[in-house]
């Protein structure tokens, strides 16, 4: 019997215009899509014009380890099983990793269908290096183990002078931006909301500004900081 194949397909960040034809193609063809949310790809399979109803399998943070040997078991039987996330590239701090590494260890074809992705867009815009990067994804939450990671990372990027991207929700911003300005002091940083959306956001500044703007208001949507120490 032929093993199936697992496609990590990236889907749009904010506009659905992003989305690839490779991307739509599988989507319409795969038996199975695991998602972190069934009714959101719901939508994005109506919206992309996918008639065949795929069966989607509810696959986020908290159900990861119960749903991977079931859909290992559905791609060794030799059905093809898309892996999406609610916006974006899967596996990039969204959950994904553990299903890609057991499917790698059992010589299951794993096939990324590459597109949208919120840290190389912020990137490529952000006019810092783009030759070195380091990503974080999102710090821990609390504040002792922020500031150590933080800090090994200073002494860490000091002869590789990388530009550093770190994703944050915005009810935490603040207190991580806080804790940024703790190691590195005022040092100027870009940041990007809200990417490919219609109140899209880029700026940059020195941190204190950015730390009082955001105690002033609750902002909305999702958050890529950048700092480069060749700034």
């Amino acid at each position: 019997m032929n093993i199936g194949t697992l496609f990590i397909v990236a889907t749009p960040i904010g506009n659905l215009g992003d989305i690839t034809l490779r991307a739509v193609e599988i989507l319409k063809t795969v038996s199975y899509i695991a998602c972190e949310d069934t009714r959101k790809t719901g939508i994005l399979l109506k919206a992309i014009g996918v008639t065949h109803k795929p069966m989607l399998i509810s696959y986020y943070e908290q159900t990861e380890q119960a749903r991977v040997p079931n859909i290992l078991n559905i791609l060794r039987n030799g059905q093809n099983v898309a892996l999406v996330s609610d916006s974006g590239t899967p596996t990039i701090s969204d959950p994904g990793f553990r299903l890609v590494r057991e499917a790698v260890r059992e010589e299951i074809d794993v096939i990324s269908v590459p597109g949208p992705s919120a840290l190389i867009s912020a990137l490529a815009s952000s006019g810092l290096p783009t030759d070195k990067f380091i990503f974080l994804g999102f710090l821990p939450k609390k504040e002792g183990n922020r500031k150590k990671l933080l800090q090994n990372l200073k002494i860490a990027n000091e002869k590789l002078e990388a530009t550093v991207i770190i994703y944050e929700a915005p009810h935490r911003i603040v207190k991580t931006l806080g804790s940024v300005h703790s190691v590195f002091g005022n040092i100027p940083i870009s940041i990007a909301r809200e990417l490919t959306k219609i109140h899209e956001e880029k700026i940059s500044g020195p941190i204190e500004d950015f730390i009082e703007k955001y105690q002033e208001f609750s902002p909305k949507g999702e958050f890529v900081v950048l700092f480069s120490p060749k700034t």
